[in-house]
């Protein structure tokens, strides 16, 4: 195996590096014209524009805006899906670079740029060498990564993952060093989940607040309240953290006013946390309401769970980078960020792969507005995933 699998690394390296000129010139120009959520149409135009230059079948309008390619091998096998995301952001870029967003107030500041052009160039990879696979491939480039309402769900509720036995997901990682590659076992990241909750009371003059009911008053102690979910009801060695991110009430200085409104998340990486949360919350909730007098309407919206590395693929994963790269390959750390390819991974085993994308001399962050990840980790994610893949389809 050894062998033949240095010839077919060989042919990988020869191929990705064809196409990386073009692969880098395909994320400048999406790049340079960011869609956000189920607006992906030029970007979707783009990437089955490229699969049909590699004479990949594919079909478009999968989940909205997705295009799924799909890729024989020379063998029977076990169908592996590959996913990108393609949708940017509602930032505004600050990076000056020749190729900057021309769309104000929209910015690829998360890299899907780069994953959208990462997966045209496995595509390119595996097209050439499916002859000595066994199984398919399916590539899956989805929109609305970014959103509460999930790109993946819309194209699995379209069928992509009929047939699918495995998965395998990919992220940029600006605090990684290119050429590097993470992965992280068990549990990958949180589960995300939102909620408002609107604290009805009576409106009045600021004057006289006994003639009211203050809904303002309320917020604050519920504010505080649901703090203490975390800190005093989860198990502390389970991660847990809820965040109001938002308060809307009132329009002037002397009116109490009829309602107030909070907005906020609530992340875990087990069910029992989450379930925990959700029922303190409307308890808390309950309690409000005999306490203050006020009315609590909670609208609670489960998201995505959290993402669990599948042992199989992240070991065969891993072991395809080292016999190519050599010791590029770190443990990563778990985090609370969502991620909906979460949502494949509760359906088939999946793994999701860190690729370094750090410049030399920045300090860059995903979400940030002069965000300016590594180009090269393009290529180098096209070696890595198509080499796994070829170990996955053996």
């Amino acid at each position: 195996m050894s062998g033949g699998f240095n010839d077919l690394a060989g042919l990988v390296e020869k191929i990705a590096a064809d196409e990386e000129p073009r692969l880098i010139e395909i994320r400048r120009d999406i790049h340079a014209h960011p869609e956000t959520a189920f607006e992906e149409v030029r970007t979707s135009a783009t990437v089955a524009r490229e699969l049909a230059r590699l004479g990949i079948i594919h079909q478009t309008g999968i989940g909205r805006t997705g295009v799924v390619g799909v890729i024989e091998g020379g063998r029977p096998g076990p169908t592996l899906l590959i996913r990108a995301d393609m949708d940017a952001l509602p930032i505004h870029e600050q990076t000056g670079l020749p190729y900057a967003s021309t769309i104000a107030g929209r910015m690829h500041a998360c890299g899907h740029d780069l994953h959208t052009a990462t997966l045209i160039g496995i595509g390119a990879v595996l097209k050439q060498v499916a002859p000595q696979l066994s199984g398919r491939i399916k590539l899956m480039f989805q929109p609305a990564e970014e959103t509460s309402e999930s790109g993946a769900a819309a194209m699995i509720a379209d069928g992509v993952l009929e047939g699918v036995d495995m998965a395998l997901g990919f992220h940029n990682h600006p605090d990684e060093a290119t050429g590097t590659f993470s992965f992280v076992t068990g549990i990958t990241n949180g589960s995300s989940d939102e909620f408002d909750i609107v604290i009805r009371g009576s409106s009045g003059h600021a004057a006289r607040p006994h003639q009211t009911v203050d809904p303002i008053v309320a917020a604050a102690h519920l504010v505080l309240q649901l703090q203490t979910i975390v800190s005093r009801e989860v198990d502390p060695m389970h991660p847990a953290v809820l965040t109001i991110g938002a308060i809307q009430a009132g329009d002037t200085h002397n009116i109490i006013p009829d309602s107030c409104m909070l907005r906020g998340t609530v992340r875990t990486q087990d069910k029992h946390s989450r379930n925990l949360i959700e029922a303190a919350l409307r308890r808390q909730c309950q309690g409000l309401e005999a306490s203050l007098r006020v009315e609590c309407e909670i609208s609670y919206v489960r998201g995505v769970p959290s993402l669990v590395s599948d042992t199989h693929i992240l070991e065969t994963t891993m072991a395809a980078i080292r016999e190519h790269y050599g010791d590029v390959v770190q443990q990563g750390r778990a985090s609370l960020g969502a991620e909906d390819f979460a949502l494949i991974g509760e359906r088939v085993p999946a793994f999701q792969l860190g690729i370094g994308a750090s410049q030399e001399g920045r300090d860059d962050r995903l979400h940030n507005s002069d965000y300016q990840p590594d180009e090269r980790s393009i290529g180098l994610g096209v070696v890595a995933l198509s080499l796994a893949a070829a170990k996955l389809l053996a």
